[in-house]
């Protein structure tokens, strides 16, 4: 019996163990078995009440096994033993059905129907005792709610009221919407947000109050909307007062613990565009980069806006600790405000070092990189980059009777990110509509194996930017140019490998790639924010050419091909189109519960000077982060079967992808999850290559030729990253269409062939 088998029993223990998952339940208690709403109303989701229930269920791993009931259930009584102590801390002790937490519910949830506009709702509770098991069951009458029959905005007479009463005909509010508390504080942010954009700083949704007339005999409501007057200390009614910015001060060697001190030991004053600069003993950034990046400006009205521009613009400063804005009213004139930057001076320079393990297609080695950053490289809050890396494999196995030693690499890059759009021409309002970087690269790469060496050398300019209410991120690649040389290649390998396949001929022989790409990418995530409790999505598409302008040039010139190919200073240069797009969704059901759905698909055409698409621009199919019953690039195009296995990846690979995935994911204890996971794929070739049999995509056969596996993983999460062990299995495997494609039927079969482990960091989507 093999170590998996094992598992697999251990996980139908545990399980079995619900027959006796009231063991730890005390005498006349009853474990909380289920926990139902229903709800008359169609309008009122159980998903809406269920935060209100005070006692829920013993969390369910995939929704239905008890998996740490049943841990502590299995454990002795005996404390003075480490496995019962581990069981207990691993699971969690039985929910003992509770009476006064069950009335605490219902008063809840009446609660929250009634500021839904459910006045008069009512709620029974029913509890079916079975054993020592109570099933508890909430009915929800929501009776006829209150309804807005009319709205009314109560004006006042200063300049305020004049724009509220602007704004409100724009209200969320609408006649016959429910008289629901939360949309009511809704539009009172929206009120108060709208005046403090247009400079009034001290006012707050608090001045904002409403009046609900309702009749006895009817559940409509006319509502008002009252702005109250504001008033001075001795309570007498004075305007609401519009506030301009006065002075911007920035205080750049400022100590949160010792404030006094940073003022005291300012040591030079910069006057920048009205900007007020003031330095301690190291002028660390430019006054330019600081009055670029601020949106707070002198003359104008007061602006919740334009501070938060100013943070977030200064967030993206990262040779900044710490940040901080605050006002304060001038003392040259009480209807202005007078603006302090506080900011302190980060690390300049890190250090980093990493050290890996590699196992490659059963090839062991390892790798090691070493990377200097420094982030004020011109004291414009430049960060500089350089990076030197290195690896070793100690290579097994024969390809084509070539004996393979070892393989080496290493290489470096180096590169420097400037936070702001550098182009010429660009209006200054256009650069700070827009938080931009514009990065420059360049790298080289030394590969050796005994068949051949290869140098990759790289250039790169990119823009990555966003503009200011859009929630879509753009990166352009205004140009990439990679060049590959091969300085040696052993006739063997030639006579054997490349000459036999144009698509290794491709990589494996001096040619350049110049090409231009564009992507766009949108995502609800937050590094800021609790993303634990809330649905979870992202969307990147990308497209790219290259070598049009090189064809161009080409054929303006003149230029005599040499075999069916333009060159530039006799290096052929490919020319493809390519498209990409990725998406990926994460259904929380609750924060232990959730549902991630995944869907990748591409195309690469390669025309006029290229026959074949750039091996490094092929996709290839399975893998931690693909269809997980097949080890990497070992699956596909199409139908094609290899004889060589792992060491067929040059064959392996297509010019389409398809990839789907579903994956539920459940935590189980500490810091353990794990997913059950479904999912399908393949790629294709987009013509018919004698080296690729069975691989082109054709809309009558690709269906059929879609690869789909299934299997478990378990994660360590550990907030700041994750560790992902997956264990994937075939279910239906393309390249034996021609026989039995559905492996499922027999998955333990011949020393567990059909599965594959994998190790990754990150989850796969």
């Amino acid at each position: 019996m093999n170590y998996i088998h094992k598992l697999i029993y251990l996980f139908i223990l545990i399980v079995s163990t619900s027959c006796n998952l009231t063991k730890y339940v005390p005498q006349d208690k009853y474990l909380l078995k289920k926990v139902e709403l229903v709800v008359d109303d169609k309008n009122v989701k159980s998903s809406e009440l269920k935060p209100y229930i005070k006692q829920n269920i013993n969390h369910k791993t995939f929704g239905f096994i008890p998996m740490q009931l049943g841990l502590y259930s299995i454990s002795g009584e005996d404390s003075t033993k480490w496995l019962n102590r581990f069981l207990k801390k691993s699971g969690s002790a039985p929910v003992v059905y509770d009476e006064i937490l069950s009335l605490r519910s219902e008063n809840e949830m009446k609660k929250m129907l009634s500021n839904k506009g459910y006045t008069n709702a009512e709620i029974t509770t029913e509890v079916i005792y079975k054993k020592k098991n109570a099933f508890v069951k909430y009915k929800i009458n929501c009776l006829d709610p209150l309804i807005i029959d009319s709205i009314r905005f109560n004006n006042t007479s200063d300049s305020l009221g004049s724009l509220l009463e602007r704004e409100f005909n724009h209200s969320i509010l609408r006649q016959g919407m429910l008289l629901d508390r939360a949309q009511l504080d809704k539009e009172r942010i929206r009120l108060t947000t709208r005046a403090r954009n247009q400079g009034f700083y001290e006012f707050n949704k608090e001045y904002i109050n409403y009046n609900a007339d309702t009749m006895a005999t009817s559940k409509l409501v006319g509502l008002t909307l009252n702005v109250l007057p504001n008033k001075d200390r001795d309570m007498e009614i004075i305007d609401h007062k519009r506030f301009r910015i006065g002075k911007v001060i920035m205080i750049t060697d400022y100590d949160p613990l010792y404030p006094q001190r940073s003022l005291a030991m300012r040591k030079d004053t910069v006057v920048a565009d009205n900007y007020h600069i003031i330095y301690g003993e190291d002028r660390f950034i430019s006054a330019s980069t600081l009055v670029n990046n601020c949106f707070i400006i002198p003359g104008e009205f007061y602006s919740d806006r334009s501070v938060e521009q100013t943070y977030s613009s200064f967030s993206r400063l990262q040779n900044l600790k710490y940040v901080n804005i605050k006002f304060d009213p001038s003392s040259d004139d009480n209807s202005n405000l007078d603006c302090y930057i506080l900011m302190s001076k980060g690390k300049n320079q890190t250090l980093r070092s990493e050290l890996e393990g590699t196992n490659s297609a059963g090839d062991f080695g390892f790798a090691a990189a070493i990377t200097y950053q420094h982030r004020n490289i011109f004291k414009g809050a430049e960060v500089f980059t350089a990076k030197v890396h290195g690896g070793y494999e100690n290579l097994t196995g024969k390809v084509a009777n070539l004996i393979k030693n070892n393989y080496m690499e290493y290489g470096a890059e180096v590169g420097i990110t400037f936070p702001k759009f550098l182009f010429p021409f660009l209006d200054s309002n256009f650069k700070k509509m827009i938080r931009a970087n514009t990065e420059f690269k360049l790298s080289y790469d030394y590969q050796q194996r005994p068949e051949y060496q290869r140098v990759i050398a790289g250039a790169g300019f990119r823009y990555n930017w966003a503009t200011r209410h859009s929630p879509f991120r753009h990166t352009l690649d205004f140009i990439d140019i990679n060049y590959v040389y091969l300085p040696y290649k052993s006739e063997a390998f030639v006579d054997s490998i490349i000459n036999q396949n144009p698509i290794s001929y491709s990589s494996y022989s001096n040619h350049l790639i110049s090409r231009t790409g564009y992507s766009f990418s949108k995502s609800n995530y937050n590094i800021n924010i609790n993303n634990s409790q809330r649905d979870v999505y992202s969307l990147r598409i990308a497209t790219e050419f290259a070598g049009n302008i090189l064809y161009g040039a080409s054929k303006a010139l003149k230029r005599e091909k040499v075999n069916d190919s333009y060159s530039i200073a006799g290096l052929r240069f490919e020319q493809y189109w390519k498209f990409d797009l990725d998406y990926a969704y994460t259904k929380k059901f609750n924060s232990k519960n959730s549902l991630a759905l995944h869907f990748a698909s591409g195309i690469g055409v390669p025309y006029l000077n290229s026959s074949v698409m750039p091996f490094e621009k092929r996709y290839y199919a399975g893998g931690a982060n693909s269809v997980r019953g097949w080890s990497v690039r070992s699956l596909g195009p199409g139908r094609y079967s290899s004889t060589l296995g792992a060491l067929d990846y040059f064959n392996q690979c297509g010019d389409i992808r398809l990839d789907s995935s579903i994956e539920y994911r459940s935590k189980l204890f500490w810091k353990l999850e794990m997913a059950a996971f479904l999912d399908a794929g393949n790629v294709w070739t987009i013509q018919n290559y004698e080296t690729q049999p069975g691989g082109e995509f054709s809309f009558d056969t690709f269906y059929k030729e879609i690869a789909l596996s299934y299997g478990l993983g378990i994660r360590f999460d550990f907030n700041f990253f994750v560790l992902r062990f997956d264990m994937g299995i075939k279910a239906y495997d393309p390249s034996l269409i021609d026989f039995d494609p559905w492996v499922i039927k027999h998955p333990f079969e011949e020393n567990l062939k059909n599965m594959t482990f994998h190790f990754a960091v990150g989850y796969p989507f």
